[in-house]
């Protein structure tokens, strides 16, 4: 793209000083354009259907001195990590001898300031969710709702949730991966008498008078922590995150077991090591294959149906109120294909494990969002869902 040049009519040749001097407007032109273009969140469209109208149970966050807190915590539970410094910035590869290479010095350094911010997101630790969820809260903590009210202005705005995963030793750590959500309605809640109750008994003993909001959210992309925790001074914990793209995970597992290993090399070695990484190397093959399992008609389900229609199927005698499968179903939208093993095992583990659960099936959406591997991912979803029939139609209760 030619950001305000001007066509030049002399016929000689231009040397590269010349040059410099008629594009460096156009540059700095350009680079007001970008500067203010970021002064606003980039927008990145959801890959997910919207929402339909969600009716379901509410998870309901006081004030973080009050008994009601969900599990005695508050929802910022990063508080006591020590975060480390940022990396000081590496010296610039530009000389800086004239005013142009300054330009172009602080150009660069913008552009590269503009990707960082991108990638920071503020956490919310409440509950582990996948891609295409919808969660609804009722929060009344003045932290959070300040962080709502801070994020709503933004072009799309978001934030980052996290789950809690259990130690061997009891305790209860946040998941270093997660989703990025989507504040998809925030209004105040329409509050019955009991829950007034409650509500104004928290917000007397912190001394203020929050009314609560409901507050719904909708998974989006899946990241995982790789960059400093942070306080803000406004309350909230904020971290560098990297966004996860399951086509390129995938992708790059193929790529990964396509270079020979050394005892393929070298045919005097033994064959053990060769064998395993020819195995390796059809892991997605054999993802793709399994995902069939979950929409192919099943000879071991009533009526030969397929995974998924026997679980919907069960599932809705056991929905905790009329409708309420049908509803996940449109918040979930279509099943992905089967070559996309890694969205099409998180839609099914977002299939068995609704918001709130429905307690006929284990929980797998941690696991599912820590697992390395597309052939991982959908092991976990296809041994869950298998247990979960079978425990809906009485042949192997697990509780």
């Amino acid at each position: 793209m030619v950001c305000g040049g001007r066509r030049s009519t002399t016929q000689h040749i231009l040397n590269s000083s010349t040059i410099a001097k008629l594009i460096m407007p156009s540059l700095r032109t350009c680079a007001l354009l970008l500067m203010a273009a970021t002064t606003s969140t980039a927008f990145t469209p959801s890959p997910y259907p919207p929402s339909a109208a969600v009716r379901c149970e509410k998870y309901i966050l006081f004030s973080s001195n009050s008994n009601n807190n969900i599990d005695n915590h508050d929802f910022d539970d990063f508080a006591e990590f020590s975060s480390t410094q940022l990396a000081s910035s590496s010296s610039s590869m530009v000389d800086n001898n004239s005013d142009d290479d300054s330009f172009l010095s602080s150009l660069q350094s913008r552009v590269q300031q503009v990707q960082h911010q991108s990638n920071k997101l503020p956490l919310m630790i409440l509950d582990t969710m996948l891609p295409r969820q919808v969660l609804q809260i009722q929060i009344q903590h003045p932290t959070l709702k300040s962080l709502m009210k801070h994020r709503i202005n933004m072009e799309t705005p978001t934030l980052g949730m996290l789950g809690m995963a259990r130690l061997s030793t009891g305790g209860m750590v946040p998941l270093k991966t997660g989703v990025e959500v989507e504040i998809i309605q925030m209004e105040k809640a329409d509050v019955t008498s009991t829950m007034m109750s409650s509500a104004t008994t928290s917000s007397d003993s912190s001394g203020g008078n929050e009314e609560p909001w409901d507050i719904s959210l909708r998974g989006g992309r899946r990241f995982i922590i790789e960059g400093d925790i942070d306080k803000t001074t406004e309350g909230w914990t904020t971290a560098t995150v990297k966004f996860l793209d399951s086509a390129l995970e995938e992708e790059n597992e193929v790529k990964q077991f396509s270079k020979p290993s050394m005892e393929e090399m070298n045919p005097l070695d033994c064959s053990t090591a060769t064998t395993t990484t020819s195995s390796d190397r059809l892991s997605l093959a054999r993802a793709i294959s399994k995902c069939r399992q979950f929409t192919e008609p099943n000879m071991n389900m009533k009526d030969n149906a397929s995974l998924v229609d026997r679980w919907i199927e069960l599932a809705k005698q056991n929905e905790r109120h009329p409708g309420q499968i049908d509803t996940l179903l449109k918040q979930l939208g279509s099943i992905p294909p089967e070559y996309e093993p890694t969205e099409r095992a998180l839609w099914v583990g977002a299939l068995i494990n609704p918001l709130p659960s429905m307690g006929v099936a284990t929980e797998i959406r941690p696991a599912l969002l820590v697992s390395k591997r597309a052939e991982e991912r959908v092991q976990v979803a296809l041994d869950a869902i298998l247990k979960s029939i079978r425990h809906m139609d009485g042949s192997a209760r697990m509780w």
